[in-house]
């Protein structure tokens, strides 16, 4: 992977990126730049829009920064694993923390589901989207992850497609390795090459009786305990992708599939 460049500042851009382009700078762009930043005409940041790769370019601008000259290209677009994060939404500021933790851990699309004890029953998807173009700019990241609309949880279980793996993290199943577990499923072909994958966590009240036995009614499911301790759902999010990433996913090196 190329090295990346933490010093400069990183922006994303909703435009085409390509060399000697001028891009426009929306207000709070140029606020941040400006104001916060302190950056003023021909300075240089990272631009990229989630398709084009990552760009040099520098800023335009007599009084306050307007453009972004493209100059060349630094990183090629890459992508990101076949990995949904389907969860019950949190209050404000857990949810917040938990779209950053989801998007640092490389999933692709972010998939909120309501349940019988879900805390919220209404959603910010555009603060979600904003939570993930801020984690993707302060970590590198080059792609940008999706928002679905939240959905009842069995719409969602209706609609997936039964060929993906549907990782379903259950404080009340046996607690056995879910290193092996995950390695085991690895075996059988379940991996990120080989159709996708969901993981499913449901909300602090845990689940409904009825949804469990809905869950394991389900194709190419998963059931995994996230070990002897209850966890809080944000904890719960980090610890599962974390797990999956390591024995499924795209931190051994090879994201090829």
């Amino acid at each position: 992977m190329p090295s990346h460049d933490f010093h400069a500042p990183r922006l994303f851009v909703d435009a085409p990126l390509s060399q000697d382009a001028r891009v426009p700078l929306d207000r709070d762009q140029s606020n941040y730049l400006g104001n916060v930043l302190r950056l003023a005409a021909g300075a240089e940041v990272l631009a990229f829009n989630g398709r084009d790769g990552e760009w040099q370019a520098a800023i335009e601008g007599r009084k306050r920064p307007d453009n972004l000259v493209i100059l060349q290209q630094v990183r090629p677009q890459d992508r990101l694993p076949d990995l949904v994060y389907v969860f019950a939404p949190l209050k404000h500021a857990r949810l917040d923390y938990m779209v950053q933790k989801a998007i640092e851990m490389g999933a692709a699309t972010l998939q909120p589901v309501l349940t019988r004890f879900s805390q919220v029953s209404r959603v910010n998807t555009e603060r979600m989207r904003a939570n993930v173009v801020e984690a993707a700019e302060q970590c590198g990241i080059l792609s940008i992850a999706a928002v679905a609309e939240p959905v009842p949880l069995e719409r969602y279980l209706s609609q997936r497609p039964s060929h993906r793996l549907l990782i379903f993290c259950d404080e009340a199943a046996e607690v056995q390795s879910p290193i092996q577990s995950l390695q085991d499923a690895s075996k059988t072909g379940h991996d990120q090459g080989r159709g996708g994958i969901d993981v499913l966590i449901g909300p602090e009240g845990g689940f409904a009786e009825e949804e469990r036995a809905l869950l394991l009614r389900q194709p190419n499911i998963l059931r995994l305990a996230l070990g002897p301790r209850i966890m809080r759902a944000d904890t719960a999010a980090v610890a599962a992708l974390a797990l999956v990433q390591a024995v499924l996913g795209d931190w051994g090196g090879d994201s090829s599939g």
